[in-house]
């Protein structure tokens, strides 16, 4: 009995954890994202296919070594007496069926072609770093999408909650101008408007709530978790002092950017590989030398020796000195060199163009922090005189003193004040901690 209910208890457990809904904080969102988005882990792939590559260039230093053989079987149905030449030997056979075979072990090892092999390991060293730093990119690139999904969500939800205090409000005015009606102080016109607000406040709330669940299933999107998968954000709503906090400068954040971005660091390298290319390309003017060497040995079955007789006999070593000197390459070096010269203009262009980039990137970011700070101070006050104006409003509303028409006017702006103040606040935090991140911060809330 006791082992039935220890089973029914951890069965209902499993369930809770299945249906209850798992509260992620932005910190939990960006690391499980930077360890399973599959954007991110292709571009660690492309690292390790790097690594291979490299591991190839230098191997290429080396000497190759390959070994052949063939195996062959002749059938000469009509002639009695037949001739062979093999390895320098005339052989006379009467069989119609005969079997040979080779064998040969060839070697090779560049020694010099101009240092091709050398610069290519450099290269792709350089190739290698810009590849983890494209990783690194596409790693902040996820964190911002990730910051403004969460930040997006948190605003929603408290807009929702707003939505929904007015919604009360506003359906506690109805059933007041019903009782109005009832007593012959409030037209049915003038209910059917109050009837419209009270609606018109529900359905913001199910707007508010659809753009809610379309966020959170793009972020889900980020962090590759899947319909069946709970998800909802553990966020706090920010302190007033979190958001009127200094804002750096802008152009701080800038130079610190230029340092530390990976970018910028990857068009720099950029700069390098092209140089890199330049005299790589230079190089096939170099004349190449290599050694080769060989081992050869056959066998035949109309020799009248036997196969280890032959196999001695037939054995063949040969070694030399190759020696390539490029005279007329129909203008192949050439226009390599100019290529590579173009490519590390392209380069050259790309870096600014980043850069540039980049300082608008910062430069918007700051202005938004700005912009959003002095907004959210101003909304504030906002919300405290619409307050007031819409319980007085509402108050005289009540005693017959105001009509309909006005009390809509006041409600209308107690919304937009209400929903200026949250959106300030939140895009300033926003954009304050991207600013930040751009500095070298990590991004958290």
């Amino acid at each position: 009995m006791r082992k039935k209910y220890l089973l029914l208890i951890s069965i209902c457990l499993s369930a809770l954890s299945v249906t209850g809904q798992e509260r992620w904080t932005l910190r939990q969102c960006i690391d499980y994202a930077l360890e399973n988005n599959i954007q991110i882990r292709k571009s660690r792939v492309s690292e390790e296919l790097g690594e291979v590559s490299l591991k190839q260039d230098k191997a290429a230093l080396l000497p190759s070594l390959s070994f052949a053989t063939s195996q062959s079987v002749g059938y000469r149905p009509f002639e009695e007496n037949t001739a062979i030449v093999q390895n320098g030997q005339v052989t006379n056979t009467s069989k119609k069926v005969t079997e040979s075979g080779s064998y040969g072990l060839n070697a090779s090892w560049t020694l010099w072609n101009g240092g091709i092999n050398q610069k290519n390991i450099e290269a792709q060293k350089l190739q290698n770093q810009i590849t983890e730093l494209g990783t690194q990119q596409s790693e902040q690139s996820l964190q911002e999408q990730i910051a403004q999904l969460y930040v997006q969500i948190l605003y929603s939800t408290e807009a929702k909650k707003v939505n929904e205090q007015l919604a009360q409000t506003a359906k506690k005015q109805y059933e007041r101008g019903q009782e109005m009606q009832r007593q012959g102080q409030m037209s049915k016109a003038d209910v059917a408007q109050l009837e419209a607000q009270w609606k018109s406040a529900e359905f913001d709330i199910v707007s508010t709530e659809t753009q809610i669940q379309n966020y959170k299933r793009q972020l889900k999107a980020l962090l590759e978790l899947d319909i069946s998968s709970p998800f909802d954000v553990a966020g706090n709503v920010p302190s007033d002092e979190q958001v009127l906090s200094p804002i750096p400068s802008a152009q701080s954040i800038y130079e610190q950017a230029l340092a530390t971005r990976p970018e910028i660091r990857s068009a720099e390298l950029s700069i390098d590989a092209a140089n890199m290319n330049i005299d790589i390309a230079r190089r096939g003017y170099y004349p190449n030398i290599g050694l080769s060497a060989s081992a050869g040995d056959s066998h035949y079955s109309a020799s009248p020796n036997g196969v280890g007789k032959q196999m001695k006999q037939n054995v063949n070593l040969s070694g030399g000195v190759n020696v390539s000197v490029p005279i007329f390459d129909n203008r192949r070096n050439r226009s390599a060199v100019e290529q590579a010269k173009l490519q590390k203009l392209n380069s050259e262009l790309d870096l600014q163009d980043k850069k540039n980039a980049l300082s608008s990137t910062i430069e918007n970011y700051w202005l938004n922090a700005n912009s959003y700070q002095q907004r959210f101070l101003s909304a504030k006050a906002k919300v405290e005189s619409a307050e007031t104006s819409y319980e007085l409003l509402d108050a005289q509303f009540r005693n017959g003193l105001k009509n309909i028409v006005e009390l809509r006017q006041g409600y209308d702006n107690l919304i937009s004040a209400k929903q200026d103040v949250l959106q300030s606040k939140y895009m300033t935090l926003l954009n304050m901690q991207l600013l930040k991140f751009y500095g070298g911060d990590i991004i958290d809330m």
